[in-house]
Parts: C-alpha cells; sequence; structure tokens
C-alpha cells in the first residue's frame, strides 16, 4: 500500500501549482491534492476553519502515516495540524511557508479589475518573470474580479498574520525538510533561517534563482531534494 502524500497550496495557488510534482511521485506515493475551501462562508477564525478542514480530511480518507507537503499558506496550515497530530504525520515539507513572516505583497486589499496590476503582483512571486504564465495570471485575475472571493482573501490573509507560530515550532518532533528560494521575495531566506533554527529535525535546501514556489520554479531541484528527504533514514 503507498503511503500518503497531502500537497497544500497557498492562498492565490491552485491545484496545478504541483503538477511537476505529482507527475514525479504519483507511481511512488498515494497523492492527495485537496482544494482548500479558503472561500467558504463561515463564523471559524479562518485559519483554523482551514487546519479543521484538513483534520476532517485526513480522518474521512483514513489517513496515516502521511507526509504534508505545503507552499505558503499551506504549509503555515501543515504546521498547525502537525503540531497537533504528531502521530498523523511521519514527514512535513515546507516550501515558503507562512507562520513567522510574509510579506503578502498584494496590498491591504487587491486591486480588483487591475489584469497589469495582478500580472506584476503574479510574477513578484517567482524569481522568472516568465514562469508567471497566461493562464496563471489569468486564474488570479479571475479570483480578484470576484467581489467575495476577494474579501475572504483579505481575511485569510489576515488571519495568517495574526497567527505566529515560532512558540509552537520547537515541540513538533516530526523531520522536516525545508525547500527554499534564495530570491523569495515574500518569505525570504531569513525566515527559513528561523524556521530551521526553532524546528528541532530540519534540513534547509536553499534553491538559486527561485522565488517564492520552488515546486513551480524548480521543480527538477525541489523534486530531488524531496525524494533524498524521504529516502534518508
Amino acid at each position: 500500500m503507498k503511503q500518503s502524500m497531502i500537497l497544500l497550496h497557498g492562498l492565490f495557488g491552485g491545484l496545478s501549482n504541483w503538477e511537476g510534482v505529482t507527475t514525479h511521485f504519483a507511481s511512488s506515493f498515494d497523492i492527495h491534492i485537496p482544494p482548500l475551501p479558503i472561500y467558504d462562508q463561515h463564523s471559524d477564525d479562518n485559519l483554523e476553519y482551514l487546519v479543521k478542514f484538513l483534520e476532517n480530511y485526513i480522518t474521512s480518507a483514513q489517513l496515516e502515516n502521511v507526509i504534508l507537503v505545503g507552499n505558503s499558506l499551506g504549509g503555515h496550515i501543515a504546521i498547525l495540524y502537525t503540531h497537533r497530530h504528531p502521530e498523523k504525520v511521519s514527514r512535513l515539507i515546507l516550501t515558503g511557508s507562512s507562520g513567522l513572516y510574509e510579506n503578502t505583497g498584494m496590498g491591504s486589499y487587491p486591486k480588483r479589475g487591475n489584469y497589469a496590476y495582478i500580472r506584476e503582483r503574479v510574477a513578484y512571486t517567482f524569481y522568472d518573470p516568465a514562469v508567471a504564465t497566461d493562464t496563471l495570471v489569468d486564474e488570479v485575475f479571475s479570483t480578484t474580479t470576484n467581489a467575495r472571493k476577494c474579501f475572504s482573501i483579505v481575511k485569510m490573509a489576515k488571519s495568517a498574520q495574526r497567527n505566529y507560530v515560532a512558540d509552537i515550532l520547537p515541540h513538533i518532533p516530526t523531520p522536516v525538510l525545508l525547500v527554499w528560494g534564495e530570491e523569495d521575495k515574500i518569505t525570504p531566506p531569513d525566515v527559513a533561517l528561523e524556521f530551521k533554527h526553532h524546528l528541532p529535525q530540519a534540513v534547509l535546501i536553499m534553491l538559486s534563482r527561485c522565488g517564492h514556489a520552488p515546486m513551480m520554479e524548480r521543480p527538477a531541484e525541489f523534486n530531488a531534494a524531496v525524494a533524498s528527504f524521504l529516502t534518508a533514514v
């Protein structure tokens, strides 16, 4: 039976962000990419709502010994889940995770209907602006033109910024891999170093010429780092 690997996308991310990872690992692992319900209407704290969603997802699917992989907001959710349920997580992989410091880059409220601005902000995510393809920009633009979704994004970002994880990191016994872009402008390299400092069992891999989403911008190097980490004793 294949070990389960759960991939958690970021605030503006989507399932397509993990295409390179799924292609590489699908034959060896049971891959799950749950769409995070960022736009749901609910009464909970926004970040807490997503953690509960992950708890319910893992319980409903009867998953054990999972590998959690999270980018940006997805990493933040993975940290909170692993702290609460260390017995459920065999490995934790964080890339550009929020939880310590994050420069959201979109300002207090994304500019709705301004395509050039959205293209600029999506490109800001990467070292190479060419990674911000028309398809990717269109996805984000479509989200930001929806007033309800836009409001949900702002609330989620504020919820994440309020939730500072430094105090819980030393209490996470799980082996952790940190894969970070040296040119990450949203969660800069100093953030990765702080994560490594606080986590008891952490390995840090820095990728050159890479921004906030290494699995998209440097998929081969990202997958190699993950594969090496997962096969290490």
